[in-house]
């Protein structure tokens, strides 16, 4: 395999380091830099790469044997396991010099800025020095003392803050040419993760979550600040616990609470329920009562029950209700389709716990009857119902024996605390790291 002298940082990302066994010993997350004087090329210190266990781990360039296209190879398979912190004087490139705005001096090259989408061309100088740019990825290369530094960033001109499509072609430029990317002016305000959200601005949530797994702790925390708290709320319930309480707890209380308010409440509960009893309340005492309510049902519940998996807000309905109105609720864009699947019909009060459950109809029997008629008429009273103690096996067999993909929550007297979602159920039968498994087999996802 040949042996690179340099690399786009972007690229290494996400590569296997093996050790000199040939053994994995995890993946490359980003690559640590230090600034120098003026206008010098800063040095790369070493890699921050990830172990299996998550933990992050710092390994200096001096042990790197060789960078290949698919793989880091170590001289020795030593390494220090202490987790990776961050220290004065050291940048992250993707975790801070990526996305910074910098500004490009003209005059200090005469040479062209080569297009990084024809390799070997050349293209016209830039003309304007006042130009703000963005930096889009980072190049190191190895010197002749087996020193590694940067020695050109991709980057892209930044006409405001437009959408996507008003931004400049990626170009490529020498280090020396570079302004206005030192210590002091990275982590200002004009280095914050703004471009990050809005890049993320057309994602499903499930791929900004895994996106923001992506990026260095310090990064994640600003990108979890400027989101609005809706959307915040839609990318937290896509992460593992843990790293929904990493975020979470590193909130200012208020806003964590906003939040968390913000959340499905069976989401709020799980996430509570992974911190200790006194912090969980700290959350709980400043949500709105409203919110809070259902949060402490869910809490009360154990974990691996139809009680834990639940929903609390389901569509439920009084039987005179007509099938254009039921139809109208189950359009509602912010329900999942599992829980539009399926209309809870009971007596008032219609907010769980309900009065008497009365059964429940499916979608397709509504789009089958008249927009006038009565879901009365339609509803379905010997689909069997789940307890709240039932247990993930029990839900299961629930799904498969009755082809469902929601499923009631009904207590001994009859009321209906909530209902159970495909989905939630998932998350309890597949395995803890499954958002770490690529989409189509078991193996691990390279990033």
């Amino acid at each position: 395999m040949a042996n690179l002298n340099k690399a786009f940082v972007a690229r290494l990302a996400g590569l296997p380091v093996i050790g000199p066994d040939g053994d994995d010993i995890g993946r490359i997350r980003d690559v640590v830099v230090t600034m120098r004087a003026r206008h010098k090329q800063p040095r790369v210190l070493g890699l921050v790469v990830e172990l299996p266990t998550r933990r992050r781990i710092f390994v200096p360039m001096l042990r790197v044997a060789a960078v290949e296209p698919r793989s880091v190879a170590l001289i020795s398979g030593t390494i220090n396991l202490h987790r990776f912190q961050s220290r004065p004087g050291e940048n992250l490139v993707l975790g801070a010099l990526v996305d910074s705005i910098v500004g490009v001096d003209p005059d200090r090259s005469t040479t062209g800025i080569a297009s990084p989408g024809a390799s070997g061309s050349v293209g016209t100088a830039l003309s304007a020095p006042a130009a703000r740019y963005q930096v889009v990825d980072v190049e190191i290369e190895q010197q002749r003392t087996r020193d590694w530094l940067v020695s050109r960033l991709a980057v892209r001109v930044r006409r405001g803050r437009g959408p996507l499509g008003r931004r400049g072609p990626v170009s490529i430029q020498p280090w020396a040419r570079i302004e206005g990317l030192d210590d002091d002016a990275i982590g200002t305000p004009e280095h914050g993760a703004e471009s990050l959200v809005e890049r993320y601005a057309d994602l499903r949530p499930a791929d900004v979550a895994h996106a923001l797994r992506e990026l260095p702790e310090v990064r994640r925390l600003e990108v979890a600040r400027t989101l609005d708290d809706e959307r915040l709320a839609d990318i937290l319930q896509e992460l593992p616990h843990d790293e929904q309480t990493e975020i979470v707890t590193r909130l200012e209380l208020e806003r964590a609470a906003d939040v968390l308010e913000a959340m499905d409440p069976d989401d709020a509960a799980d996430l509570l329920g992974e911190l200790p009893e006194k912090d969980a309340e700290s959350f709980l005492e400043l949500m709105h009562p409203d919110d809070s309510a259902p949060v402490r049902r869910l809490l009360t519940f154990d974990a691996d029950t139809a009680g834990g998996l639940m929903t609390p807000e389901p569509i439920i309905l009084s039987p005179q209700t007509t099938v254009a109105e039921a139809l109208a609720h189950c359009r509602n864009p912010d329900l999942s389709p599992a829980l539009a699947s399926l209309v809870f019909v009971v007596r008032p009060p219609t907010a769980t716990p309900t009065g008497k459950y009365l059964g429940c109809v499916h979608i397709q029997a509504l789009l089958r009857e008249l927009p006038s008629t009565m879901i009365a008429e339609t509803v379905d009273t010997s689909l069997s119902t789940l307890r709240p103690t039932d247990s993930v096996d029990s839900v299961t067999r629930f799904f498969a024996t009755y082809n469902l993909v929601c499923g009631p929550v009904v207590d001994d007297e009859g009321h209906l605390l909530g209902a159970v979602a495909v989905d939630d159920l998932l998350d309890h039968l597949l395995p803890e790291d499954w958002r770490d498994m690529d989409l189509h087999d078991n193996r691990e996802v390279r990033r």
